[in-house]
């Protein structure tokens, strides 16, 4: 499944990229698109505001197929506190915008399966997919706006996974 979450990872940065360039993140010294993957960084003692942060959580198989296939549930979080120029009272129409990006990041519901372990990715003979995100109410912490979306992504194991 390896091979899917970072397909899936890879295409939510490059679609998020030509969907809002200016949403970038800096973590150790790089500026990149902002989103990242709870799993693949230090833990954080916040989630850090105006990025998407994917958690992958259960994991399902159905080997009743011709090639097994795997699920996994993604969380995609997010969160604002608005802008500083608006003294933060811009914060709702912030995660609005924001909820705009990730509909639109989700498609097409589809992107190949490539495998990053090798230089450069090699594509795989199958695609990763998923389905409509199911997206949360508005949670409100202090000054921080947020909400969840859940989004269940699939992929065929293939010979070597």
């Amino acid at each position: 499944m390896q091979n899917a979450k970072d397909s899936f990872y890879v295409a939510m940065r490059t679609r998020l990229a030509a969907v809002n360039p200016e949403r970038t993140i800096l973590l150790r010294g790089v500026v990149r698109p902002g989103i990242l993957v709870e799993e693949a960084e230090a833990p954080f003692s916040q989630l850090p505001a105006d990025v998407f942060v994917l958690r992958w959580l259960g994991l399902g198989v159905d080997k009743d197929l011709a090639s097994a296939m795997v699920a996994e549930e993604v969380e995609i979080l997010y969160s604002t506190l608005g802008t500083q120029s608006f003294g933060g009272l811009d914060r709702g129409r912030t995660l609005s915008a924001m909820d705009e990006e990730l509909v639109e990041m989700l498609a097409p519901p589809w992107t190949p399966k490539l495998n990053y372990t090798a230089q450069p990715a090699t594509a795989t003979l199958t695609n990763v997919f998923w389905d409509e995100p199911v997206i949360g109410p508005i949670t409100v912490t202090r000054d921080r706006l947020s909400r969840v979306a859940r989004v269940m992504v699939y992929s065929y194991q293939e010979q070597g996974e």
